[in-house]
């Protein structure tokens, strides 16, 4: 059981990348051995190129293939022991299957990384934070932790609590824990159905390669997720401050505009002030008390304005 389950989630996996690219297998161990599958799945797992792949049908062209594939494998440090491209092109499931898995973990999962732990034990101390506050949840492993299915919907609920009504799951109900959240995963998601419920739920031990490789999808759906999320704020976030940029821009140019304004009215009343001359006492009583005038209650709520104008200024220059 522990193989059939392990060849169902690879597929599955492989799937889910290899869809990106229009692509579609029913079989690992037929599927890859031309080698032209197996470049195009290392290129999108791993965002890397691979030599020119050779067109030819011939089980040269195809041995060559998968070693080009295998060597891009090995050039990022794993060490694919005992795996050759004949055995690849030969459809050995077993060897096909450990050479997918391989790069499964070194590319899907290795790079998983929570609190400096990283690959498996990253990613399920990842699963143990998320799914602490659930009840009847414990995941300890990749395997019996769950085969209830409450794990998998724990995971869902804590990022998505409008997918998943955890409160009326019931720990007895495996198979039908495990099935929601495969569909639930699937349609929500966009996360493939790697597992069979009745297959895991009927299991002693479900097979943790294949756990891990449909539990590294969720880390990989949610953390996406995050990512865009978090982007979007910050977009939210410029946006917001160039809007207050504006605000703060009209508010100067109208303060700026009334102060000018003010300035070359009172020009000509300076200007009469200082040139002309009293002619009396009473003349230059009066010119003083209008001066006084100008002095303590005209003037004083424009200096207030052209300070403020100056306030507004550095606010936009800080914040451009």
């Amino acid at each position: 059981k522990q193989w059939y389950q392990r060849r169902v989630a690879i597929t599955a996996g492989c799937n889910s990348h290899l869809r990106k690219l229009g692509i579609h297998i029913d079989s690992v161990a037929q599927d890859f051995r031309s080698g032209v599958n197996l470049v195009k799945l290392l290129e999108v797992i791993s965002g890397g190129e691979i030599a020119r792949l050779e067109t030819g049908k011939m089980r040269i062209h195809k041995v060559n293939n998968v070693k080009k594939a295998l060597d891009f494998v090995a050039s990022k440090g794993v060490n694919l022991i005992g795996i050759g491209a004949e055995e690849i092109v030969d459809g050995n499931l077993k060897m096909t299957l450990g050479m997918i898995w391989t790069i499964i973990l070194r590319f899907a999962i290795q790079d998983i990384s929570v609190e400096e732990m990283s690959a498996k034990e990253g990613l399920l101390l990842w699963c143990q934070k998320k799914t602490a506050p659930y009840k009847n949840v414990n995941v300890t492993n990749f395997h019996t932790s769950f085969k209830d299915g409450l794990a998998f919907c724990a995971l869902i609920h804590r990022h998505r609590p409008d997918l998943i009504d955890y409160n009326h799951l019931r720990k007895e109900n495996a198979v039908y824990n495990l099935q929601y959240a495969f569909e639930v995963a699937e349609k929500e998601l966009d996360i493939p159905i790697m597992l069979d419920a009745n297959d895991i739920a009927s299991t002693m031990r479900p097979d943790e390669r294949a756990i891990m490789t449909y539990v590294s999808s969720y880390y990989h759906a949610f953390a996406s997720s995050q990512q865009a999320s978090q982007a979007a704020n910050r977009i939210c976030k410029v946006l917001n401050v160039n809007q207050e940029n504006e605000t703060l821009m009209e508010d100067y140019e109208a303060l700026a505009s009334g102060l000018l304004e003010w300035i070359e009215h009172m020009i000509p009343w300076i200007d009469q002030m200082r040139e002309q001359r009293a002619s009396s006492i009473s003349e230059v009583k009066a010119r003083l008390e209008e001066f006084r005038t100008y002095r303590l209650t005209v003037k004083p709520p424009k200096t207030e304005e052209k300070r403020k104008k100056y306030r507004l200024r550095l606010c936009v220059d800080t914040t451009a």
